[in-house]
């Protein structure tokens, strides 16, 4: 056997992406965060409940609960806006997951 026959003899034999490789892939899509399914009371929220928002790690979501506990409750939603590293673009991907319960906002009412 030739060794360009012997190539073409593994090639044909092995699977095309190996077994590791594909099952690493899959685990690796399983672990994808999940968009929030619930939308968020800015005023009543947990650190880890503002983690589970697009773009908020641990520590802007620990800025928001210290501003909230300093200034007290958020009076709208914007207010987000004043706290660093949260700006314009930030708060419009996080205003479809929020919510300011008991101010007439049209999530709030939604259950």
């Amino acid at each position: 056997m030739t060794r360009s026959m012997l190539a073409l003899f593994l090639a044909l034999s092995l699977p095309a992406t190996p077994p590791a490789l594909a099952t690493a892939g899959a685990f690796a899509q399983e672990a994808l965060p999940v968009a929030p399914t619930q939308v968020v009371n800015v005023n009543t929220a947990t650190t880890a409940q503002f983690e589970a928002l697009p773009g908020i790690g641990p520590s802007m979501a620990q800025r928001i609960v210290s501003y909230r506990e300093k200034n007290g409750p958020f009076k709208k939603l914007e207010d987000l806006m004043n706290i660093q590293g949260i700006g314009e673009k930030s708060f419009l991907k996080l205003r479809p997951f929020l919510t300011i319960a008991g101010q007439g906002d049209a999530k709030a009412t939604k259950n």
